[in-house]
């Protein structure tokens, strides 16, 4: 018979004129180590213990002490596209990762994901015969294919991992997360009331992955990959953590920042020739600030050295295991930022971070009242811009910018096999598409020119090993560009030339900045007046890099991207018409219908009538509800916490079939909601305010998953009779204006 494959046996009448072949599995070596990369989220470079903060960082600070300090190490200033050079070796761009996964531009530098040319680090490993896992947070696939129908081709299982548990947008609530369990979204395990936070639960989920391989193949190295939604917003953490640091931070920004500038400066992570950076514009002296900013601003910081440390503890659980299990002297980990600390919290901090997307800057004064709601179930912070500049120090700037406090984080590196340097600190630049050659170059592994039928683009970032044993080797890092929403910079041997974009305007009309980095790390000195020649080298080796790696074209589109594309072979309808039909999994919310800022009208089709939710979307902190309640039929607009309900006034007849509701936009971001029974009027109102974005979660349908939206029940209120579907159109601007006069007199009617 023909055989296929690589059988080369051969096959005569019986066994013993035959000659058997047996499939060798691929097995990276016996000395082979395993590899820990713990990716944590909008993490400054001052945050750890062991980089200058006084938030206690044990485990980390630990990991530290017995192996390397990097402080000099880059990122990009977003999150995606760290992931994505950080996993495949490759600058972002080139990969398909401009910007956060979430859209797609129609141009190779923004997929949405990372290029199939582009084999993760995961992919070569386990074609290596490595074992492979990833926990947290994923954000790599275009968030409109991560619902229950697909494609499924760039969710983690299908970039090189064996096993998944986390979530795949770029945050999640940390009591209520929404979660995936390797190619299916699953339930959350508990509540915030039974003890529940998504830190503890991947680190959980980790180890059991851990241990079910090295139970029964403990000759097997395994590549674990746990990037955590920690410190990312919402910023959240148990309540004793938040006890932990009451009136820590009463001294202010100003003191603190001062303070852990003097400590990295004892600590050796910054010269002291540093000059500390000057507040960023928009950060107000501590001392100038009204007494009520002072709270809400302590409150803010307080809630995210909390859920640092907390996070801390669940790395410490995690090297803990491996120690246990024998494992950890053979063991790289790598411990890392994926960018600078955020300033999406604005100038003041926000309760709720969506507020920061819909444009609206919550005052101090209306935010004071829930300060002890902050850091816990009930809310969704994020700091003001003089915490996170602290979070950046000594540089100036944030996430989104490709100046230092956007791009510069820690790196701490353990490896007590190859790195005998315990306690050491490498100042050489290092960039994060230079982790996968790293491990490629410790694991004697060769990145393919090929796989499964693919060229594959070459590996752009260079091995950081020669500096595990050399603190003074000269970095083999010559150039490295950056750019995220139209800011630019570049870095080359010791040069950096950067510049802030304002969005909208010329890419022409951007003032470029020139500073020797290497004895300016946090940019005070600007030198472009002094030296415009080379100034203008600096730029023209942006030029080419940009065109060398694929930056081009130039696009400082960000929020307007989030939008929902009517296009062929997307969930979203030519004719902006969905039908959901339970049982179903929560949709994700690029996957799902896009209601932020849109008229529609949606209709539940029962067969009888029972309390419960028809359909909602978001979380208690904002979103929408449809449902019925004590025989009423009842809409919930949730918009930050200020809830509007309006009711039917009357009971759904047992016989009714069709429960609606017609939702309006109209003039000065208004809205007017009218419920109707079998298409007959039922009640109706106005709308104060409409949200553009409404939530980083997604709908649910027949019931309310997650936290309830509405506080006029609890729990998932599952709808108790049949229902049968959903359908939800949404609404022209025509069309909306021509029913807006209908709806009105309807509304003075009643």
């Amino acid at each position: 018979m023909k055989t296929y494959g690589d059988w080369n046996g051969t096959i005569g009448k019986t066994v013993p004129e035959s000659e058997p072949d047996f499939e060798v599995s691929p097995h990276p070596g016996d000395d082979a180590p395993n590899v820990v990369v713990v990716l944590l989220d909008d993490l400054g470079f001052s945050q750890f213990g062991c980089y200058g903060s006084d938030i206690d960082t044990p485990h980390v600070d630990a990991l530290a002490a017995g192996g390397l300090r990097y402080t000099n190490f880059h990122v990009t200033p977003l999150c995606s596209p760290t992931r994505a050079a950080l996993l495949t070796g490759r600058n972002h761009h080139t990969v398909g990762m401009r910007a956060v996964s979430n859209f797609n531009t129609g141009f190779p530098s923004m997929t949405g994901h990372i290029s199939n040319h582009a084999a993760t680090v995961a992919e070569v490993l386990h074609d290596e015969g490595y074992a492979t896992f990833a926990v947290g947070k994923w954000h790599l696939a275009p968030m409109e294919q991560c619902s229950a129908a697909g494609p499924f081709d760039q969710w983690p299982l299908q970039r090189g991992f064996d096993r998944f548990y986390g979530f795949l947008d770029g945050e999640t609530d940390q009591f209520n997360p929404s979660l995936t369990y390797d190619n299916h979204h699953i339930e959350s395990p508990a509540t915030a009331d039974e003890g529940y936070h998504v830190s503890e639960d991947i680190i959980d989920q980790a180890i059991g992955f851990v241990h079910d391989t090295k139970s029964v193949r403990p000759d097997k190295p395994f590549f674990l990959y746990v990037a955590f939604g920690a410190t990312h917003a919402p910023h959240q953490a148990p309540e004793e953590y938040l006890a932990k640091y009451r009136g820590k931070y009463d001294e202010g920004w100003d003191v603190v920042r001062q303070r852990w500038f003097e400590r990295q400066i004892e600590l050796g992570v910054t010269t002291p020739e540093t000059q500390l950076a000057p507040r960023n514009p928009g950060v107000d002296a501590w001392d100038d600030m009204p007494e009520n900013q002072q709270k809400l601003a302590c409150r803010l910081q307080e809630a995210f050295a909390a859920f640092l440390d907390h996070t801390d503890d669940q790395i410490g659980r995690l090297v803990d295991d491996l120690r246990e299990m024998g494992e950890l002297d053979n063991t790289v980990i790598m411990v890392l930022g994926d960018n600078g600390a955020s300033q999406e919290g604005g100038p003041f901090g926000v309760l709720h971070e969506m507020k920061f997307f819909n444009g609206i800057l919550e005052t101090p004064d209306e935010a004071i009242d829930h300060l002890d709601e902050i850091g816990g179930p009930h809310s969704h912070t994020n700091y003001p811009w003089g915490w996170a500049q602290v979070g950046n120090t000594p540089f100036k700037w944030y996430k989104q910018n490709t100046h230092e406090g956007g791009v510069h984080v820690p790196l701490v590196v353990h490896y007590p096999e190859g790195v005998k340097d315990s306690g050491g600190l490498r100042g050489q630049f290092h960039h994060v598409n230079d982790i996968a050659a790293t491990l490629y170059d410790i694991a004697g592994i060769t990145a393919p020119a090929e796989r499964r039928g693919l060229e594959q683009i070459p590996v752009s970032g260079v091995p950081m090993t020669y500096s595990f044993d050399d603190a003074d080797a000269p970095t083999r890092k010559k150039i490295q560009y950056f750019e995220m929403g139209g800011h630019r910079g570049l870095w080359c041997e010791g040069w950096k030339a950067v510049t802030r974009h304002t969005p909208k305007t010329s890419f022409d009309d951007d003032t470029w900045e020139l500073y020797h980095v290497d004895i300016d790390p946090s940019e005070c000195n600007d030198l472009a007046a002094d030296m415009p020649e080379k100034l203008q080298e600096m730029i023209d080796l942006w030029w080419q890099e940009a065109e060398e790696h694929g930056v081009l074209p130039l696009d400082d589109r960000m929020l307007e991207l989030f939008g929902a594309r009517f296009r062929d072979h997307s969930p979203h309808p030519a004719d902006m018409h969905y039908v959901y039909k339970p049982p179903m999994s929560m949709l994700p919310m690029q996957a799902g219908v896009p209601l932020g800022g849109r008229s529609f009208s949606m209709d539940a089709t029962v067969d009888g009538v029972a309390d419960g939710v028809l359909f909602a979307t978001g979380t208690e902190n904002s979103g929408m509800a449809f449902f019925v309640d004590q025989g009423e039929l009842v809409f919930d607009y949730n918009a930050f916490d200020d809830h509007t309900v309006i009711r039917s006034g009357v009971s759904i007849p047992a016989n009714a079939t069709t429960l609606g509701v017609k939702f309006l936009r109209v003039a000065g971001r208004q809205g007017i909601a009218q419920l109707s029974i079998d298409g007959v009027p039922a009640g109706g109102g106005e709308i104060p305010w409409v949200m553009g974005t409404i939530s980083s979660v997604g709908a649910s349908v027949g019931r309310d998953q997650g936290s309830q939206v509405s506080l006029e029940y609890q729990g998932e209120y599952p709808y108790g009779a049949t229902l049968r579907q959903v359908d939800v159109q949404l609404l022209s601007r025509p069309d909306a204006e021509a029913l807006e006069a209908e709806m009105r007199a309807e509304l003075s009617r009643q």
